[in-house]
């Protein structure tokens, strides 16, 4: 998929919503934005966060008539990138396409983390949820999930799932699947989805927990094999893989979301301007279109409904990771 030239800096963005200043100073800021290129810290080239991020900025770009500049910072899980955004300075010029590897599992994974993904951004949106999938080699010779259970009950050591990286959905899915499931699955951790893809695809691990937006032309060109949804429901960018629940198995549920963020301290006014410029963007039929092609959904929230989900992933991958005695590195 083409995108225009646009330029996305990603800024984890978390509750500090408060409006520093007077109310006609904020109004004037606001008025005034942006008054310069805008810098989108996004993830992996190719990845989810960067299509997005990509896409949002050069539609950004038209609306604001400046540029809008992506800066891929997958270094460390993302965690370079969180840094950058949470030391920019409050004024809506850096922004953060980002998920749950740096707004809720990393402060629970590093030790003597920099940030905090509470203070030190200000959520703007969700932006897109992928459906995220079982997703095994066709040498693996199982169809569905009741035979890939049982396969990996057979191995006394269990099977090789890998993740694009520690603390990321594909990581922290893998540790759910194993608590719920009961069986023995070995993390191997790789530097981003691309190298857990091409990992999978040349059979050095057997399966992976990955989203659709990753693996749905690997899947449709035969080369993987997908055998459960984990969403609660059939995922429009993959309708014809079956959930876990529909298989009769519950409590797996997991998702791929990416929201766009700002430093924290962000005036609220600015904040609300590119949220509504957002919603706009994200009401694109083009942009559905060009998500549900890669597999993916678009989703607008307000900042508060934001940070009311991303609080609710901290609860529950808290449990997760406490529960898999996931150890702090």
């Amino acid at each position: 998929m083409q995108f225009a030239r646009a330029v996305c800096v990603v800024a984890y963005a978390l509750p500090g919503l408060a409006l520093p200043g007077t109310p006609l100073l904020a109004a004037d800021t606001a008025a005034n934005y942006p008054s310069r290129p805008v810098r989108i810290v996004s993830g992996s080239p190719g990845g989810t966060a960067d299509i997005t991020a990509r896409f949002i900025g050069q539609k950004l770009s038209e609306r604001f008539k400046q540029q809008m500049v992506i800066d891929n910072r997958a270094s460390a899980g993302g965690v370079v990138g969180a840094e950058i955004v949470a030391n920019a300075a409050p004024d809506g010029h850096t922004l953060y396409v980002t998920g749950v590897n740096t707004q809720v599992s990393a402060p629970l994974l590093i030790k003597n983390i920099s940030f905090d993904p509470l203070r030190d951004f200000a959520p703007i949106s969700l932006i897109t949820n992928s459906g995220l999938v079982v997703t095994v080699t066709p040498a693996l010779g199982v169809n569905n999930l009741k035979d890939f259970v049982a396969l990996a009950k057979s191995r006394p050591h269990g099977l090789l799932y890998a993740s694009a990286s520690a603390g990321t959905s594909s990581h922290l899915t893998g540790a759910l699947f194993t608590q719920v499931m009961g069986i023995n699955l070995v993390h191997v951790p790789y530097k981003g989805a691309g190298f857990t893809l091409t990992a999978l695809l040349t059979g050095e691990v057997q399966a992976a927990f990955l989203s659709t937006t990753t693996t749905s032309g690997q899947i449709r060109a035969g080369k993987l094999k997908a055998i459960a949804l984990l969403n609660d429901k059939r995922f429009a960018g993959a309708p014809d893989i079956p959930t876990a629940a529909e298989q009769g198995f519950k409590g797996l549920e997991s998702y791929v979301w990416f929201g766009l963020y700002a430093p924290g301290k962000t005036p609220r006014t600015i904040i609300d301007k590119i949220n509504r410029e957002v919603k706009s963007i994200l009401s694109l039929q083009e942009l559905k279109a060009a998500m549900l092609q890669q597999g993916a959904e678009v989703v607008y929230t307000t900042p508060e409904e934001f940070d009311k989900f991303q609080r609710a992933e901290i609860i529950k991958w808290s449990k997760v990771i406490r529960d898999a005695k996931l150890q702090a590195q």
